[in-house]
């Protein structure tokens, strides 16, 4: 009889991660595929489509999991070594019930995990805690023989995307990194296809990810690429995460343009088309991106931090675009709603190719800010929820202006400042911007306050200033 108990911190917020070895099996992964199977099956479904990652550990445990969904009756469309957007991608072009794809995303090579999507929508919360509460008690369908083929969807896919590049035939000199990760052959087929002149560093995929570790929201790891870019006098960069679900992209300067500067890029384009539409992003994002969405025609919602929030909130509020400081970004329009870092890069291409400018002045004419980096920092499961109501309760006390959609934001006349809990690990989770860096040290005053109130020290505030 199955039954089957996973490390309870490998159930998290969003996906199923752990180290493999240690809290993640090819055990943990047949249980997966089991449940899943049957959480499918009882939807009244049958078909599952599978992808992995480049990790060393994915071809162990993408089969494990092949043969969990297969016990339970599934018919399981394998689509092999691919990024994230390109599985979910295949569970529209086959029509399928679900979709899982191992991946680390961009954790540490020994990482790996499961993210997965049930019908159209995010399985994620409640769902993956639900999956492990069903494995541990045995609550599965009966064993079946389910079936499996495997498919090449890498065509179809840029095919598609490719449908949506509107910058004509200008060329543009465009410098490529998908950081080893798992999106790596579909950038060389992008790069092949696209007018103009390609340059693809990091181009195969390794697991080991030998050149840096594959996070484009972290300034180190677009070293590299911003070098390439100056010394080949290119037009832009563009890197992606491990599994390519997430996009960094480096104006023509080397001059890193961040996830709230890039969706206000964005979103300028999708509201000429549609203008007075609603544009989504994390409550970490700049307040200029808000600003600027508005002053574009445009209706902002500034919406709860996790990918999978947003792709709910975007399927409520029928918005066409929404994107993450963490640089996942969403397409509704003409696209699936789902965060594609490639699709993403196709259609900011079209942008620059159409612009009368280039992108470093497009990124200079934004108003400029002065933040913080995201600050995160420890503090217990116990404690992190009830020290953002503990903040909360004084800050209403005091009358202050407080948006409470994910923690709390704070607005002052010198800017803003957020603390939230993070959803994922025992730490809350920090920013602030201000329009100058005294108002800065005084919204960073104002925050040390709220948390020394709460028995906390302040958090480490070194390497701010970087200033969009």
């Amino acid at each position: 009889m199955f039954r089957h108990d996973f490390e309870k911190t490998t159930l998290r917020e969003y996906d199923i991660r752990g180290i493999v070895g240690k809290t993640l099996s090819g055990d943990d992964a047949f249980a997966i595929g089991r449940v899943f199977g049957s959480i499918v099956a009882r939807a009244g479904g049958s078909k599952v489509a599978v992808g992995r990652d480049g990790r060393l550990s994915s071809p162990e445990l993408e089969p494990r999991l092949v043969a969990g969904l297969m016990a339970s009756g599934m018919e399981v469309i394998r689509v092999g070594t691919c990024p994230t957007p390109m599985l979910y991608f295949a569970a529209y072009h086959f029509a399928t019930d679900g979709a899982i794809m191992v991946t680390g995303s961009h954790n540490p090579p020994d990482y790996n995990g499961f993210k997965s999507m049930l019908g159209k929508k995010p399985f994620f919360g409640k769902d993956i805690q639900e999956l492990g509460r069903f494995a541990a008690a045995g609550d599965v369908v009966p064993e079946a023989r389910g079936s499996e083929r495997s498919v090449d969807i890498a065509e179809a896919y840029v095919a598609r995307m490719l449908q949506d590049y509107d910058g004509g035939e200008r060329p543009l000199n465009v410098v490529w990194d998908p950081g080893n990760g798992s999106g790596a052959e579909i950038t060389k087929m992008l790069a092949a296809r696209l007018p103009g002149t390609h340059t693809v560093i990091n181009g195969t995929i390794d697991g080991t990810f030998p050149a840096h570790h594959p996070d484009p929201t972290v300034a180190k790891n677009l070293v590299q690429i911003i070098a390439e870019v100056k010394a080949r006098g290119a037009d832009l960069g563009i890197a992606f995460d491990g599994d390519a679900d997430r996009i960094g992209v480096v104006d023509n300067e080397g001059n890193i343009l961040f996830g709230d500067q890039l969706l206000v890029v964005l979103a300028r384009d999708v509201l000429k088309r549609r203008p007075g539409e609603t544009i989504i992003a994390d409550v970490k994002a700049s307040q200029v991106l808000f600003d600027e969405v508005a002053k574009a025609g445009g209706q902002p919602l500034m919406w709860k931090t996790g990918h999978s929030l947003i792709k709910a909130k975007m399927a409520e509020t029928k918005a066409p675009l929404a994107g993450e400081m963490s640089g996942h970004i969403f397409f509704a329009d003409t696209w699936y709603g789902f965060d594609d870092a490639p699709y993403s890069a196709v259609r900011l291409l079209g942008i620059v190719a159409r612009a009368d400018t280039d992108l470093s002045s497009i990124r200079a004419a934004m108003p400029q800010v002065i933040n913080t980096p995201e600050l995160r920092f420890d503090c217990t499961e116990e404690r992190k929820f009830a020290v953002v109501e503990e903040v909360r309760g004084r800050l209403a006390a005091e009358g202050a202006q407080v948006s409470a959609v994910d923690g709390v934001r704070v607005q002052t006349a010198d800017g803003w400042w957020l603390l939230r809990a993070s959803n994922t690990q025992a730490v809350l989770v920090a920013r602030c911007e201000a329009s100058s860096a005294e108002g800065l040290e005084r919204l960073k005053a104002s925050l040390v306050r709220q948390l020394e109130a709460s028995g906390l020290q302040a958090p480490d505030f070194s390497g701010e200033n970087a200033g969009h």
